[in-house]
């Protein structure tokens, strides 16, 4: 039995000062003014310190397992290790449950990255799925990011998911000229940051992409109706139309991922859709690729969901970054990262809120230096994993 008291707990409506949480069994049991529990009855008592108690983050899209498993093209680290060091990374900066999102590319243009290479995904998804009967820090969850032009994996894609493998699907295209890349000035300066590599070069990459096969609607639909049947929220990526926010909903895409512009965002949220912009985009200022600005789109309620991407860290600063430097309700900005992915990937009946009864997945976050958001506890299923103490 734990005690969280002395704190602003942030709940689904509101943040509720001098506050504490009483957590049984794994459980969350009651939210209480502080103080209404007796210290003498609960000797695990954690003070909060003014600070909030908030439900441990869901970062339901990143691929930072990516760069611990392989920070170097020819550097393939252990992935036992890599799970482990990437876990204690991530509670550092809240996240309790990390749906890693795994890339089945056929090509990346961007370079080659080992760890795509499909006999590595498998040994990865293989240990996040062995992850929840062992010793872990965090929830662990795959996340499969299915390129439509990787007629390869479809196979193997569909027996993931027949094992209960898979968490979440997203249909990606990252081909220049739509999507994320329908700027083709924006697909030229971001490939010459990764190589050294001509404008002739590139004019042939480009060609050669936009000539590629890719699967059928049909194909993708069918991909989609298995992990429908296996209760698998499914994403579509990079929507840059109106047009094909209705498409990808045609074949049970309930997630929006980056939309494109405000208007894509706007149809998507009308749709009954979830949205998703990167908390990174928050930190910058906007987009690295020059499309939607993350912070613009929160402002006009068109953004559900925060994720990381490819920087865990960006989650709490992104919350207080959009409340103290845009204005935004803070407890709103929390549910970005806590109840609405949970209910994105289907996981609120059990997590991502502050709720008798619910799984006790909780952080503490103090202000160091009077701005600075720190965590400084977390529990997950009623565990405490891991206590800060910063010093002077």
């Amino acid at each position: 039995m734990y005690l969280i008291t002395n704190g602003q707990v942030v709940t689904e409506d509101a943040i509720l000062e001098s506050h504490e949480v009483l957590i049984r069994d794994g459980l969350i049991e009651g939210i209480f003014p502080s103080g209404t529990i007796g210290h003498e009855l609960c000797r695990n008592v954690i003070d909060a310190n003014g600070g909030y108690i908030s439900p441990g983050f869901i970062d339901i899209h990143a691929d930072f397992i990516e760069t611990m498993a392989s920070p170097r093209p020819t550097s393939v680290m252990d992935f036992g290790l890599s799970i482990r060091e990437t876990e204690k990374v991530l509670i550092g900066h809240g996240i309790t449950t990390m749906f890693h999102s795994l890339s089945l590319y056929k090509e990346d243009e961007f370079g080659f990255k080992p760890i795509r290479q499909a006999k590595n995904v498998r040994k990865l998804i293989d240990l996040i799925d062995a992850s929840h009967n062992r010793q872990h820090l965090i929830r662990h969850r795959f996340h499969a990011r299915f390129e439509i032009d990787n007629f390869d994996e479809i196979e193997n894609l569909k027996q993931y998911l027949d094992q209960n493998k898979v968490h979440l699907v997203s249909f990606m295209d990252h081909s220049p000229g739509q999507g994320q890349y329908r700027d083709l000035e924006v697909f030229r300066t971001t490939l010459k940051g990764y190589k050294d590599i001509t404008d002739q070069a590139i004019d042939g990459i480009i060609a050669k992409n936009q000539l590629k096969e890719k699967l059928t609607i049909q194909m993708i639909k069918e991909i989609a109706d298995l992990a429908s049947e296996k209760n698998i929220a499914i994403a579509s990526h990079d929507d840059d139309t109106v047009e094909k926010v209705e498409l990808v909903q045609h074949f049970g895409a309930t997630i929006s991922e980056f939309p494109i512009t405000l208007d894509v965002a706007k149809e998507a949220k009308r749709r009954g859709m979830y949205t998703i912009a990167g908390a990174p985009n928050v930190l910058l200022g906007g987009s690295h690729s020059g499309n939607l600005c993350a912070a613009t789109a929160t402002k006009h309620q068109l953004i559900d969901i925060l994720c990381s991407d490819y920087y865990p860290a960006s989650l709490l600063h992104a919350v207080f970054i959009l409340h103290e430097k845009h204005g935004l309700d803070l407890g709103a900005m929390f549910n970005l990262v806590s109840i609405n992915p949970a209910k994105a990937v289907k996981m609120d009946n059990e997590i991502g809120s502050i709720k008798k009864g619910k799984k006790a997945d909780i952080i503490v976050i103090n202000k160091i230096d009077e701005n600075y958001p720190a965590i400084t506890a977390v529990l997950v299923d009623g565990k405490l994993v891991t206590r800060t103490h910063y010093r002077v």
